[in-house]
């Protein structure tokens, strides 16, 4: 789209952000939430709703949802009364959804994110409240069919919502970013948004700079992962500003994404909160939270993401790039900070968990918790190169893969077996270089008459020699020395 039509319209985005909790029960009944059962075996009469069946509140969803109202910095609410919301949907089995409407747990809070520009920015939240997941439709299994699965159905789910303040696809993409993050590192919920236990839609709108109403509202749903939600939200941006253009009107509906092909289509006409009938759940007693729980809540929360960003480039002196990239993942940042208690020297660490640890990683598709080098044993590596015992190309061709195959091995015990240690007396170096420089006395004269690149030949020579155990820094100032004075 040309930029310039682009720049007269003002964009307003709010997103839903749906997490189901980590909880070993659903949230109203007794069975199991795991994943990848059999369709319709964790299942009960309370999930279908038989008559005469009442719900009971499960204890530790309520728990999971105040720490991520904590870690939001919302208000938390005292006195909670949960309410059924209603409208017809094939997988929904009751009728209705057990949510919350006038009491949600938490009030308002924000989540801070990184613009492009590497400003913070805060996004506020309306709210952040408890409910339950529907079950799943199946499309397509059969043909003109479409399957009903109820594992699904009343697992607890947390629900974000933020205010309409964010103005770019950018900016959504970051803030779903920095949800994954929180919920990972609260452990309230694994994130994963390809097998839909992290879901999210995204409510777009757009009018014309000079225009004074806001524009239709479209919720924009089906992204299963923060970059579809990013390209969703673009394309649905784009769509509105042609028809405006085009001298239609955009129509508040429910849309939804296709990742094939980029686009967003149309689903249903967008319910309004009088469709949904609330009212008080007769079958709940209100929920009370003490003071006293929620403080003791507040104590078992983790170093966040955001403190511990802020420790790394504060504290560790790190570059706020790879303190974003440490931070990235919960397990990746409690290692590297148990790494800078054994090491002194935090930038170097940090090059090795971003480069030899990570290639390692990725390569066998593991998470660190399967890395089978300790804090203690990389903590020694480095400090063999920070100290010069050992070269770091020595250390990343040689030492490091010998070490992954032995990881009940020390650094320095595998640094003798190779005969790697490094050779850093310059009496012993000099003799090096004045061999090489005594075998080749027209490269010499080459060198002199400009052809400069001759360095990393004569330097390939001395390590040969010393089968690369010479200091490189050391041996490249006493070849210069002699070179010039040759």
């Amino acid at each position: 789209m040309d930029a310039t039509i682009r720049e007269k319209y003002t964009v307003t985005i709010g997103l839903e952000v749906h997490g189901q909790l980590l909880t070993q029960s659903k949230m109203f009944s007794p069975e199991t939430t795991a994943y990848g059962n059999l369709p319709n075996t964790n299942i009960s009469t309370i999930t279908l709703a038989h008559p005469g069946t009442l719900p009971t509140i499960n204890k530790k969803a309520v728990e999971y949802t105040i720490k991520m109202g904590i870690a939001c910095h919302s208000t938390i609410t005292r006195e909670n009364v949960f309410a059924r919301k209603n409208y017809f949907y094939p997988d929904l089995p009751k009728g209705y959804q057990i949510t919350q409407d006038k009491t949600p747990i938490c009030r308002g809070g924000y989540v801070t994110i990184n613009t492009k520009d590497g400003k913070e920015r805060n996004i506020e939240l309306t709210r952040i409240h408890l409910e339950e997941d529907t079950g799943k439709s199946i499309h397509g299994a059969a043909a003109n069919e479409t399957l009903i699965d109820f594992n699904r159905a009343g697992i607890p789910l947390v629900e974000i919502v933020t205010k309409p303040v964010i103005t770019t696809s950018e900016e959504a993409y970051n803030f779903l970013t920095e949800i994954r993050k929180l919920v990972r590192y609260l452990d309230i919920c694994d994130g994963n948004m390809e097998e839909g236990s992290l879901r999210c839609d995204a409510n777009v709108s757009v009018r014309r700079k000079d225009a004074q109403a806001w524009g239709a509202k479209v919720e924009v749903k089906n992204m299963n992962s923060i970059r579809n939600v990013q390209l969703a939200i673009e394309h649905e941006i784009e769509q509105q500003i042609e028809v405006i253009e085009g001298g239609g009107e955009v129509i508040s509906e429910t849309r939804g994404y296709d990742a094939t092909t980029g686009k967003t289509s149309s689903q249903r006409t967008k319910e309004t909160l009088s469709d949904y009938r609330y009212f008080p759940e007769p079958d709940l007693s209100p929920l009370t939270i003490s003071e006293a729980w929620i403080e003791q809540i507040r104590q078992t929360l983790p170093s966040l993401p955001s403190e511990l960003f802020k420790k790394l480039v504060n504290v560790y002196q790190l570059p706020p790039y790879d303190a974003a990239v440490l931070t990235g993942d919960k397990a990746t940042a409690l290692f590297f900070e148990e790494l800078c208690q054994l090491t002194p020297y935090y930038k170097a660490a940090s090059n090795w968990m971003m480069g030899p640890v990570k290639s390692y990683l990725n390569e066998l598709a593991v998470p660190i918790q399967q890395f089978p080098l300790t804090p203690k044993t990389l903590a020694d590596l480095i400090a063999l190169v920070e100290e010069k015992r050992i070269s770091f190309s020595a250390a990343s061709q040689r030492l490091y893969p010998a070490l992954l195959k032995r990881p009940e091995k020390t650094p320095l015990e595998l640094v003798e077996a190779l005969q790697l240690r490094q050779e850093s007396d310059a009496s012993t170096i000099q003799v090096l270089v004045d061999e090489v420089i005594a075998t080749y006395p027209h490269k010499v004269a080459a060198y002199k008459n400009g052809k400069k690149g001759l360095l990393g030949m004569f330097m390939g020579e001395i390590m040969k020699k010393s089968k690369g155990q010479a200091d490189p820094t050391l041996t490249s100032e006493l070849l210069k020395q002699k070179l010039m004075d040759a």
